[in-house]
């Protein structure tokens, strides 16, 4: 389960990383991703009806939460993280841990730039 300190609620955050942020993708996911000036990483989902109806939807959004609650002690800095669902599967681990590497890699070489 995610913890509630590593949920994104704020609707003013997910649209400024949606619009803002760097984009990382895959076949069924694309995650938007931002420096957060917070003390914690935090992950918002986006699952459009496209994916399927109700409970499907809801069941993809269980399985990507409990895939990114074990993913987030991997995150070189705290991020605000979108992601963005456009196919249903049966497991999302492969691609969460794929792009989460990219993304590590990307705010790690920007770190190493600021210095």
């Amino acid at each position: 389960m995610l913890p509630k300190v590593n949920r994104l609620q704020d609707s003013s955050q997910f649209n400024l990383t949606t619009k803002t942020g760097s984009r990382f993708s895959s076949e069924s996911l694309h995650i938007y991703a931002l420096p957060n000036k917070g003390s914690h990483t935090q992950v918002g989902f986006i699952v459009n009806r496209q994916v399927g109806g109700s409970v499907t939807r809801h069941l993809v959004s269980r399985k990507l939460r409990h895939n990114f609650a074990n993913e987030i002690p991997k995150f070189s800095q705290n991020l605000i993280l979108v992601v963005r669902v456009l196919k249903a599967r049966s497991n999302y681990a492969s691609e969460v841990v794929s792009l989460i590497g990219k993304i590590n890699n990307k705010f790690a070489n920007s770190n190493k730039a600021d210095l």
